[in-house]
């Protein structure tokens, strides 16, 4: 009787299997049972790498449509993988898996795009966890009714891995602890959720059996796991691309996981502005992944002391600090996409073996980077935006002595600066020994100076500056003899009463207002005027300063004329000096039109200057009020000559 039971048993299981691919032409080829070993690095999809991979039978088949409404997608004696499962269908499945008890050969199974009530879903689940299923996949799972508390029992499993993608709750108002307790008290090693927007997961109520958690993509934040003591196994745990904030909390959370080797906290909102605040992370950690946050300087001073691989690539990091706390433990260190400039020492870092700082913003590495990191086999420098001058040199003659420990080398170091050397790669960059030669530099710079002394005196050529200087030494030597001549020269030379200087084209005005008006009537003046009191023979400059030197007074006629006459400058510059040498009185200023101040050009300093100390006549457009001017102007210039010249006055009359 026992033995007919079992062939009915497994007659009846046989043949559903039967039902479910009758139709599609499955041929079944037993293989055998492939178990391959993942790496040790974390794929970026963040699926478990502890388990090995669930053992599968090929199938020759294309998916199919089966009598009880969902798809087929795979079908084998030990893997099982449906789609379209919903309320509908999902008694018939219950019915299917109850069949596959432990000792069955199915294994694995995988369900996708699963619309359930929150009742049928448990009911899904605690099937699969009393029948021979080990590693339990849900895709795309929608729970549309209410969720309500379910005694959920664990006893007598086989399972040993869940994982769960895309889960949507429509119940928007619920206990947490309904949903959350039934997967936080999972009796298994392997669980992950993920891209399920999970905002919290409660501590499981007794010592677990976790070693491997994955919540992945979801929202996730500070308070997770908080103050929990019964994750003593757990060994990986996976929160990358959450919410977390606080650095410091993150490493609280791992205090208590005694068992705690791998933690990935990579695309969080990380940050820790260190004030003396202290961390406490699991002393087991060896492999920290904080990639991808916005984490600064300050972060060396929260790091788990024992840790051996560290990832800190993509964060705001400028600077590693001289002084911190030690990581003796430490062999890999990724620091890429950061701000810093230079290479870090290996000060804190004494067991360092690899070290990757690329897409810095490094121009000139460090050539003595090896000597402070003797350990260190393997530098990741390329990407940065090296400038190309002779401290790079050392830089580059230091990979030809390092053997082959620059990584990427040479495609990966490129000039970036200066930028007629863009995009030259370091090992085809070469000086000169001159070009970066001390003595070639300074014989560079005195080169540099005897051309600024080239470009003054071109300057000083320009601006006439030599001829400034020469009417200044005229100036004083004509001084100096009026000083070194017999007493009562000075007085005996003095002849006229002003010299009057003017722009050729307001001598109009001179000759048919000014001198007729002050040589004829009374009070005959007898004026100094280039064209007929100029020695021929001498220079102009000579007869300057020879008529300024014989007048009392020198009349200025002042108009935007004026100012654009050098002469006039000139006759200016050689007044002033007088007015300075003998500290007189000898300057009338007379404007003859308004000149506006945009029109002085620099060089007449001394004119602006004047104009706003010195009183000056205005010659007025009214005819009314000419004879006030010309009255003024004799006031000021009324003074006796030592020897008046009677002759003078009768021939102007």
């Amino acid at each position: 009787m026992t033995q007919n039971a079992s062939f009915l048993r497994h007659f009846f299981l046989y043949k559903c299997l039967f039902a479910l691919t009758l139709g599609t032409y499955v041929s079944l080829s037993v293989e055998d049972e492939l178990f391959t070993s993942v790496s040790k690095k974390f794929p970026e999809d963040g699926s478990n790498q502890k388990i090995k991979s669930l053992p599968l039978l090929l199938i020759k088949s294309k998916v199919s449509k089966s009598n009880f409404d969902w798809t087929v997608i795979q079908n084998t004696t030990e893997s099982l993988s449906l789609s379209e499962i919903t309320n509908d269908n999902v008694k018939k499945l219950v019915a299917l898996l109850s069949n596959f008890r432990q000792g069955s050969r199915l294994k694995n199974l995988t369900l996708t795009n699963v619309s359930v009530d929150w009742k049928v879903l448990m009911k899904i689940f605690q099937t699969v966890w009393h029948s021979s299923i080990e590693y339990f996949s849900m895709n795309n799972v929608t729970q549309l009714s209410d969720i309500t508390k379910y005694d959920f029992d664990y006893s007598g499993s086989s399972m040993k891995a869940l994982t769960m993608k895309k889960i949507l709750i429509t119940d928007l108002y619920f206990v947490q602890d309904y949903l959350y307790r039934i997967f936080a008290d999972m009796n298994i090693e392997d669980m992950t959720i993920a891209d399920s927007e999970m905002i919290h997961m409660l501590c499981p109520s007794s010592k677990s059996p976790f070693r491997y958690l994955n919540f992945l993509k979801n929202d996730l934040t500070d308070f997770l796991f908080q103050k929990c003591d019964n994750l003593l196994q757990l060994e990986t745990l996976i929160l990358q691309k959450n919410k977390f904030e606080s650095l410091r909390k993150v490493s609280f959370m791992t205090s208590r996981m005694k068992s705690l080797k791998y933690l990935d906290m990579s695309n969080n909102l990380l940050r820790h502005d260190g004030a003396g605040a202290q961390c406490q992370w699991a002393e087991s950690l060896a492999e920290l992944d904080l990639s991808s946050n916005q984490l600064a300087d300050a972060v060396f001073e929260c790091l788990p002391v024992n840790v051996r691989k560290l990832g800190l690539q993509n964060n705001q990091i400028s600077n590693v600090p001289g002084r911190m706390a030690e990581l003796e433990a430490l062999e890999e260190l990724n620091l890429a996409s950061n701000r810093l400039a230079d290479l870090p020492g290996c000060s804190g870092f004494r067991s360092l073996q690899l070290l990757s700082v690329e897409m810095n913003s490094i121009l000139t590495p460090s050539a003595d980077f090896f000597q402070s990191c003797p350990r260190v086999r393997e530098l990741q420098a390329g990407h940065n935006p090296f400038k190309c001058s002779c401290e790079l040199q050392a830089f580059v003659r230091l990979e030809r002595q390092s053997g082959g420990k620059l990584f990427g080398w040479p495609a990966a170091y490129v000039c970036e600066y200066p930028e007629g050397l863009r995009g030259t790669e370091l090992e085809d960059f070469h000086l000169s020994p001159l070009a970066c030669n001390t003595a070639l530099l300074l014989a560079t710079a005195l080169l540099l100076t005897l051309v600024l002394v080239a470009a003054v005196a071109f300057l000083c050529i320009y601006l006439d500056v030599p001829w400034y200087a020469r009417m200044t030494w005229q100036w004083t030597q004509t001084k100096r003899r009026a000083r070194h001549g017999p007493p009562g020269e000075q007085e005996a030379a003095l002849q006229f009463h002003a010299f009057i200087s003017y722009s050729e084209r307001d001598a109009p005005w001179v000759k048919n207002e000014l001198i007729p008006s002050l040589e004829k009537g009374e009070g005959c003046v007898q004026l100094c005027q280039h064209e007929r009191n100029f020695i021929p023979g001498k220079s102009i400059v000579e007869n300057i300063i020879n008529c300024i030197e014989k007048s009392y007074k020198s009349i200025f006629v002042l108009s935007p004329n004026f100012v654009q006459s050098e002469w006039c400058h000139y006759e200016l510059y050689f007044a002033h000096h007088k007015l300075f040498s003998e500290n007189s009185n000898s300057l009338i200023l007379i404007l003859l039109e308004p000149i506006p101040p945009y029109l002085i050009p620099a060089r007449y300093h001394k004119l602006k200057a004047l104009m706003a100390k010195r009183t000056y006549l205005e010659w007025p457009k009214e005819r009314s009020k000419r004879a006030l001017f010309w009255a003024n102007l004799r006031a000021a210039i009324s003074v006796n000559l030592p020897k008046a010249d009677a002759n003078w006055c009768e021939e102007t009359v």
